[in-house]
């Protein structure tokens, strides 16, 4: 691992299935992207594992606890290389629908859905990844 790397930080985001369907959310804010799709999530904390920082993301922007799975993609880089954006695929645990706390809309996708909100470009290889997985189910 290059020293460069070694330095970045994990942001991490959750693929949230449900009926078929991945949980798309559209971001608030800064100005530049509100209106953007991406996956709920946020940095890891340190001495957080990625997946707790998967659950705790969930909790705090959506309201809703979840089984966090496996990876979903590769590592994308973000920003100048400043960090690492790794999803993993969760599903909802308890009784909890997801609510926009953090976010300006949900929606739930299905794999011909993807295409129709505009995700932000971290999150794109990421959608072609999950169109892979979503299909297979």
């Amino acid at each position: 691992m290059d020293t460069e790397r070694a330095r970045s930080k994990v942001v991490v985001g959750a693929a949230i299935l449900f009926g078929g369907r991945v949980l798309a959310c559209a971001r608030s804010a800064p100005p530049e992207v509100a209106g953007r799709f991406e996956f709920p999530g946020g940095k890891v904390e340190p001495r957080e594992s990625e997946t707790d920082a998967v659950a705790r993301e969930c909790v705090e922007e959506l309201g809703v606890t979840v089984r966090v799975g496996a990876r979903v993609g590769g590592d994308v880089t973000l920003g100048n290389g400043w960090a690492v954006l790794r999803v993993y695929l969760a599903e909802l645990t308890g009784d909890a629908e997801p609510r926009a706390i953090e976010h300006s809309e949900l929606r739930w996708l299905s794999v011909d859905e993807l295409d129709d909100v505009p995700w932000l470009p971290a999150d794109e290889p990421i959608v072609r990844a999950l169109r892979e997985h979503l299909r297979g189910l």
